[in-house]
């Protein structure tokens, strides 16, 4: 089975299936030296674990990352806990620990509407059907353990990635961005930063389960201190890599960036940034060759989403992501058994009603993994420390 392995340079491989005994991946290209924070990665993890939010699934995993190699303690860290790098791969594993495989018995020989179980069948010829195997959203786990180490790399480099939910359903977050407090996401179940909002999304999820139902919504992320010139022309874009890392979480079906679909409904004197005088870089500031400075030149607004070309503009990168309703439901749906004969199917167990508050960290995480990929490959695009684009000497 291939597509087990994501990123050019720094590159996560995954491993494991929801029920199997535990879940992990290897993390390869981290630089060494680097120092980590195994209790921030754990926070992170926690956060998309089952049973964290009210509002998901009543399966309950405790989500203990386990390291296995790539790290050793720092003798000069504030906390006991702290670890660097080695530069060789960090292998890590998280064990399984409430998988009651008996509650899927029943699917053995049904296909699920809007699961893998036909398609995953059809390609390999068989199937685990206790909670999907490698087709569970439990696989996203390991690549918050890979996207948590990502951002601590790009925390040295000035990074901030946030991602909050926007939409559940018809209930939308209006505030523009810039006017939203993200730091209270995650004293909220839904994980929507203003109150009033997630209060109402909250109460409708609810609606949702009791109605034996589920419904979709919508992940919006911003990332902030992004250097110009991420971003590996021609096939290898930064909104293509982020599409591509968003549309393999599971659940998504959609991704824009910037205005996205919107522009289709623009002129392009409408659609277009215009240019203008940024700041001036502080002459006494030393510039690090390794190290990517902002630019000098700005834009007005920013429809484009922080990226020209395929290439970071130095601006916010804003996009959104889409997910769909989480396809086992309580009511009766209409399918076939392996035999080909027509069935109703009303499925048991523990079911998301809503995949968004879970997928907040899974999004964020998957950004991260990109930003840290083409943040090293960036290092290797030119000889000579960085140009300020418009840079004014004085």
């Amino acid at each position: 089975m291939r597509g087990n392995t994501f990123g050019s340079l720094f590159r996560l491989s995954t491993f494991g299936e929801s029920h199997g005994p535990a879940i992990g991946g290897v993390l390869d290209g981290c630089p060494a030296g680097m120092r980590l924070d195994p209790t921030a990665i754990q926070v992170e993890l926690d956060r998309r674990r089952p049973g964290g939010t009210p509002l998901g699934t009543s399966r309950t995993e405790t989500d203990a990352v386990e390291f296995l190699s790539g790290m050793i303690a720092d003798p000069e860290a504030i906390h006991r806990s702290d670890q660097k790098t080695l530069g060789t791969p960090i292998a890590f594993l998280i064990r399984n620990a409430d998988a009651r495989s008996h509650d899927y018995d029943q699917l053995k020989d049904v296909y699920r509407p809007g699961h893998a179980d036909l398609t995953w069948e059809a390609k390999f010829g068989l199937r685990d059907h206790r909670g999907g195997g490698r087709s569970s959203a439990r696989t996203t786990a390991a690549c918050v353990v890979g996207g948590a180490i990502a951002r601590q790399l790009l925390a040295s480099e000035g990074i901030e990635v946030d991602a909050y939910v926007s939409r559940v359903g018809e209930v939308a977050l209006e505030t523009p961005v810039e006017q939203l407090d993200l730091s209270g996401r995650w004293n909220d179940p839904v994980r929507c930063p203003d109150p009033a909002t997630a209060k109402r999304m909250a109460a409708f999820i609810e609606q949702v389960r009791s109605e034996g139902d589920s419904i979709g919504g919508v992940v919006s992320c911003v990332v902030r201190g992004v250097p110009p010139g991420l971003g590996e022309p021609v096939f290898d874009k930064l909104e293509a890599d982020l599409a591509k890392a968003m549309l393999s979480i599971n659940a998504c079906k959609g991704f824009q960036i910037g205005n996205g679909f919107g522009a289709a409904h623009l002129r392009g004197s409408e659609n277009n940034d215009a240019f203008a005088p940024g700041y001036r870089r502080d002459p006494e500031v030393r510039i690090d060759p390794y190290t990517v400075s902002r630019a000098a030149i700005r834009t007005e607004t920013n429809r484009s989403g922080g990226v020209l070309g395929g290439i970071s503009n130095g601006e916010d990168l804003l996009f959104e992501v889409a997910f769909k309703a989480p396809s086992t439901i309580a009511k009766a749906q209409r399918t076939v058994n392996t035999n080909g004969e027509a069935i109703t199917l009303e499925a048991s167990g523990r079911h998301d009603p809503c995949v968004v508050p879970r997928a907040v960290p899974i999004v964020e995480a998957m950004t991260c993994l990109v930003l840290a990929d083409h943040l090293l490959r960036h290092r290797t695009s030119r000889v000579g420390p960085p140009v300020v684009i418009g840079a004014v000497e004085g």
